[in-house]
């Protein structure tokens, strides 16, 4: 979450740059490429910012001209141009009251001095303070305020594409001008660039956006709001075999599963720290019916409402952001031996988020989403062991899924920022006990400062799926903040109180971002055990209706998921519309099978398996579901 003491994502830029990789500098080099274009074409374009991002680059644009993929020919071929002419990228370094000269010139982000002031550049430079030395790259007739590095010349950038166009606020913020972004991407040959379109056609035709409403899986209306994902029938289904999966896990591993509001006292969240600090990111609060009405009575004006709701002089209430301040309520109201520890505590618990609506996308990034969340209550002593259970937990979950292609990501504090809670002593064990548990757990890590949670260290799985892309999943914290924060106990050995460490653990992180992924992983073809309908029944005709309703009762009674087509359409329909459906298993029924009492299996990948007794099918999937196979 964005911190008012951070620099601006901007500032950021200027400062990381000279941490880029060899691809982040050709890309950042082909975004003053695109910008020469975009200026070539439309002169009176004011240029923001430029930077590389983790597929490609922006330029946020100021012009009159509305910018659509129709022009994208155009400006490509601008781009050849440059690339041709071979220019190279040079540095000049000046104060930055010379660069402000520049920018108030009109020189800066322009092909040439011209009349109209640069304000985006103005505005950067006068953030920056008055004794920093600026950097200023040109590359032809084209300069700009950039602190670099950049590739040699422009024709190193050959293999590049424009890829779309959006709206952006000035440094995301929506009270500044509505920018034009305009995206592309760069590689360092033009194969590389072949293979990654390639990749991007083929998540298209996985998007799982497209896929959900095609399966039947989820729905976004309107009326309901933006970001609040409404489960379907199927996706019900889908989503109940996840929890199902879990929960035998948890039941396994002694959790005991909770049920908490999705309200709570602002005071709760005051206590843990998540209002004010996730103030920006949170639904906004709600006053008491009490309050509101003395407010009104005395013609109280908003802005007093909601001081008097920051500062606690009016009581409020708020949407849960976190599960965790319920879940220490529930192990505080009980008396704690140092024998009943850990205390495992899960629930699917759904939590609230107000995202930026330009951020929403699908069920992977949403308002209103379940986590599978758990908090256990542990002694110093049972950190790495619990720990490492709950590492183990997440490995489980992601090769029962398949998916084997995974780094950790350990997440730690940044020590010179002030935004971190607690005793730096305990932020030091708590680091100290993630990094041995990942050692323990035998895979790839990266340790990355600044990424931590406001109240402790944590790691997280980041995921490959088949077409390559990075997904950030389970995630397990261990933190000795909050039970400080909210004064937990427990007596110990010695007959006195001592505070217990907690651990934060997610293996899904949320099931509605998880069941994005899942689409899109797999395509919509889930593995039986996972698949909302598991097998669907088609009888030839109308005939074998009845011969069908017995198969689809011994399948039922087996606990299978199954459907039966009884439409009058030929077969060879029924079969293109079950794999359609990404149904696993179709059992086709005709005069013949219901002669010798057998079904005719067909799979969607594997084709025709065969004609085998119903009862050998039914025992054949109930093993496959079982084993929860790929």
């Amino acid at each position: 979450m964005a911190d008012e003491n951070e620099p601006t994502a901007e500032r950021k830029t200027l400062e990381q740059r000279h941490q880029m990789s060899d691809l982040e500098r050709l890309r950042h080099s082909c975004a003053h490429v695109l910008a020469t274009a975009v200026l070539r074409i439309w002169p009176d374009a004011q240029l923001a910012g430029g930077p590389p991002v983790e597929s490609g680059f922006y330029y946020d644009i100021d012009l009159d001209h509305s910018v659509t993929p129709d022009d994208f020919a155009q400006i490509e071929a601008e781009m050849k141009k440059v690339v041709k002419e071979n220019q190279t990228f040079e540095k000049m370094v000046v104060t930055r009251d010379e660069a402000l000269a520049l920018a108030k010139s009109g020189r800066l982000g322009a092909l040439a001095e011209r009349d109209t002031v640069s304000q985006f550049k103005v505005d950067l430079l006068e953030d920056i303070p008055e004794d920093e030395e600026i950097s200023i790259y040109k590359n032809g007739e084209f300069w700009d305020l950039c602190a670099g590095p950049h590739v040699g010349r422009t024709g190193n950038c050959k293999a590049f594409k424009v890829m779309s166009v959006a709206s952006a606020f000035y440094k995301g913020d929506n009270t500044r001008p509505q920018l034009q972004r305009i995206y592309g991407t760069c590689f360092k040959n033009k194969t590389m660039l072949t293979e990654h379109l390639e990749k991007l056609e083929e998540a298209k035709k996985r998007d799982h956006r497209k896929l959900g409403k095609e399966l039947g899986i989820f729905h976004i209306d309107e009326a309901v709001g933006q970001g609040l994902i409404l489960w379907k029938p199927k996706g019900g289904l889908m989503r109940r075999a996840l929890q199902d999966f879990i929960t035998e896990e948890l039941d396994q591993q002694g959790y005991s599963q909770v049920f908490t509001p999705h309200i709570g006292k602002l005071d709760l969240y005051r206590t843990s720290g998540h209002f004010p600090y996730y103030q920006e990111s949170q639904y906004p609060a709600i006053a008491e019916r009490d309050a509101l009405e003395k407010l009104s009575d005395e013609g109280a004006t908003c802005a007093t409402l909601i001081n008097g709701l920051e500062t606690g002089t009016i009581e409020g209430y708020m949407l849960k952001p976190m599960n965790c301040p319920h879940h220490i309520k529930i192990f505080a109201s009980d008396h704690h031996s140092y024998r009943d520890l850990p205390v495992r505590l899960a629930e699917f618990g759904t939590v609230y988020r107000w995202e930026q609506s330009g951020e929403l996308g699908g069920m992977t990034r949403v308002r209103g989403f379940t986590q599978d969340d758990a908090h256990l209550f542990c002694t110093p002593d049972q950190v790495a062991g619990e720990v490492h259970s709950c590492l183990e937990l997440v490995k489980k979950v992601l090769k029962t899924l398949g998916m084997n292609d995974y780094r950790v990501r350990l997440s730690l504090r940044d020590k010179d920022s002030d935004k971190y809670v607690g005793d730096p002593a305990n932020w030091d064990k708590a680091e100290d006990a993630l990094r041995s548990a990942v050692q323990v757990l035998g895979v790839d890590y990266t340790e990355e400062e600044g990424e931590a949670a406001f109240y402790g260290p944590k790691i997280d799985f980041v995921v490959k799926d088949v077409i390559g892309r990075d997904w950030q999943l389970g995630t397990v914290q261990v933190d000795y903040n909050l039970p400080e924060r909210f004064d937990l106990s427990y007596i110990g050995s010695d007959n006195k109180p001592h505070r217990p460490v907690m651990i934060h653990r997610a293996p899904f992180g949320s099931l509605e971002r998880f069941a994005g992924l899942l689409i899109e992983h797999f395509e919509g073809k889930f593995p039986t055990w996972l698949s909302p309908e598991q097998v669907r029944v088609l009888p030839i005709s109308e005939k074998f209706n009845d011969v069908a309703d017995d198969a689809v009762k011994a399948l039922v009674d087996a606990g299978v998921r199954v459907s039966c087509d009884r439409n009058a359409d030929k077969v060879g329909a029924k079969i293109r519309l079950a794999r359609l459906d990404r149904v696993p298993y179709m059992l086709i029924i005709g005069a013949r099978e219901a002669e010798s009492g057998t079904v005719s299996v067909r799979h969607r990948d594997r084709e025709d398996l065969g004609a085998v007794p119903i009862d050998e099918f039914v025992s054949t999937i109930q093993q496959e579901i079982a084993n929860r196979s790929l």
